[in-house]
């Protein structure tokens, strides 16, 4: 027990004594006080993972379309103002982008990079929005590991760059996955206005390709800096390049499940007889059909209703005996 008191104290000490090195500028912003907001609002979320599915079990589930459209298109332009906003701060206080030691002046340009990452951290936690609208939908088969592994410690790390680094290095990675987020977010907004908008939507697998080319420019980014010595703190770019390593592993792995392990069976869906066509379509893979990442299906053009129709053609003895 007293090893466990020694422990707490240590921690306690050392967390004060970081507090002496944090960024001045952002301790009375929103959220960046303390700690306890961002762990408070983390924590509700994992409860939400655990209590929503329950709630729900028994419930229809909400269509959303309207919330989802308005939200997503929210989205993207949050994340381009973010965007634009560390471009021209940066710019105007003429960044490196191989090597930049973090500014604490009242610089203007310097507290606008400091802002915008701000928000690029609220953001964060907005986007557990994402996750929420998921379960009201009863699409449980999307809040996966790594999607819940995403939200949630990008949320809660990003406060301690906030809190330490409002600048500098920071810029490069919240500057890049914005404007992929910009992306992304117009996938969703436009695949939640529904199939005559989705069948447009060809795009989607190239998007999980852009995010691990990001994870991969992050490591080495941040390997160049330490190459070069950066006057940036050494253990958050080894930590960074740990956590991008991560990602690299999960978004592998979800590439390979989603696109390339199931390419065989779309492949000979489209040889195999119309009985097992309306099977491949119950399923939602007939013709590379997919999920989107809002959980919404998307349908192809008109040209599908045959097979679906011959499917069920085949299968009408059965479905009245089922």
């Amino acid at each position: 027990m007293e090893i466990v008191t020694h422990l707490i104290n240590d921690t306690i000490e050392f967390y004060k004594w970081t507090l002496t090195i944090a960024d001045k500028r952002v301790e009375k912003w929103p959220l960046m006080d303390n700690p306890l907001p961002t762990l408070a609002i983390s924590t509700s979320y994992l409860l939400f993972l655990w209590l929503g599915p329950k709630y729900m079990k028994n419930r229809e589930p909400f269509q959303l379309r309207k919330t989802l459209i308005v939200y997503n298109f929210s989205m993207v332009f949050l994340n381009f103002f973010i965007f634009k906003e560390l471009f021209m701060a940066a710019r105007s206080a003429s960044y490196s982008y191989i090597c930049q030691r973090v500014d604490y002046s009242d610089d203007p340009n310097e507290v606008r990079v400091a802002g915008a990452l701000w928000w690029y951290f609220v953001s964060k936690g907005i986007e557990y929005l994402d996750t929420v609208f998921f379960i009201l939908r009863k699409k449980f088969n999307q809040v996966t590991f790594l999607h819940v592994y995403h939200h949630c410690t990008m949320f809660t790390l990003w406060w301690i760059g906030i809190k330490w680094v409002a600048g500098g290095q920071s810029f490069f990675g919240a500057h890049m996955n914005a404007a992929i987020h910009v992306l992304m977010y117009l996938y969703y907004g436009l695949a939640s206005c529904g199939p005559k908008i989705q069948k447009y939507l060809w795009w989607k697998k190239y998007l999980t390709i852009i995010q691990m080319i990001q994870f991969h420019v992050t490591i080495g980014h941040t390997a160049l800096s330490l190459y070069v010595n950066c006057d940036f703190p050494h253990w958050m770019h080894y930590s960074l390049i740990c956590y991008a390593i991560t990602f690299i592993i999960l978004f592998g792995n979800f590439y390979y499940q989603t696109y390339r392990r199931q390419q065989p069976r779309r492949d000979a869906s489209s040889s195999t007889s119309s009985s097992k066509a309306g099977k491949a379509l119950s399923n939602g893979t007939l013709n590379g059909l997919s999920k989107a990442a809002n959980g919404a299906v998307l349908t192809g053009s008109k040209e599908e209703k045959p097979q679906e129709n011959s499917g069920r053609r085949k299968r009408k003895g059965r479905a009245k005996r089922d």
